[in-house]
């Protein structure tokens, strides 16, 4: 019988967050957490989701792969036409959410969004598996299409031509960078009480770092 759904709750109780033993500098916060959530074996520890929100105010959300990082921003990878691309470029302000549950831990990344370089877009699309070239020159990403027999007949159509033309990485594919402006690092505790540490970048370029109420 399935459970009531308020009833369904987890009490958090595994880490604490305490502002004396965090780096002052969130990237290498998120480094140290990263590795820790590697470690921990979690699977697809690099899922996030990417929150959006076009010009007339209405938000988006979707799952995406973070691909890197570094103290210049957050790197994934897409579709510049598919509806995603479309509203960045509308509006190049996003979020980040990624939920290791397995630690009891969330982070959230919110930023200015700018394309990454030609040739770096280039770089990673041709270390994907040769499948998933295939796949993102086949897909016209976010728009209507008429079955998943098209999308199937599309995709062999391109796999044909490949066996005889070069693979090229489709103009409209490529790289985003997210250089945060806020970085929020959430620890689950007991209670619901749990640790909420934002670091806000200043105009000095600093980061100024405060403690949240759960």
């Amino acid at each position: 019988m399935a459970k009531n759904i308020a009833e369904i709750r987890k009490n958090y109780s595994k880490k604490k967050l305490i502002e004396k033993k965090i780096n002052e500098n969130p990237v290498k916060q998120f480094a140290k957490w990263w590795k820790q959530a590697v470690t921990a074996g979690i699977e697809e520890v690099n899922a996030m989701t990417l929150a959006t929100s076009s010009s007339d105010g209405f938000p988006s959300a979707r799952i995406l792969l973070l691909k890197g990082f570094d103290d210049k921003g957050f790197v994934f990878f897409t579709n510049y036409s598919s509806y995603k691309g479309r509203v960045l470029t509308e509006n190049p302000k996003a979020c980040m959410v990624f939920f290791w549950k397995e630690l009891e831990r969330q982070v959230r990344i919110t930023g200015l969004i700018e394309k990454i370089s030609k040739e770096e877009s280039e770089a990673y699309f041709f270390s994907r598996p040769v499948g998933s070239q295939l796949g993102a020159i086949s897909s016209p990403q976010s728009q209507v299409i008429d079955s998943r027999e098209w999308l199937d007949e599309k995709y062999k159509e391109v796999k044909k031509n490949a066996k005889t033309n070069k693979i090229e990485r489709p103009e409209n594919w490529g790289g985003y960078i997210l250089k945060p402006v806020i970085i929020e690092f959430w620890q689950g505790r007991p209670s619901r009480m749990h640790d909420r540490i934002q670091y806000t970048l200043e105009d000095n370029g600093n980061w100024k770092i405060e403690r949240l109420a759960p």
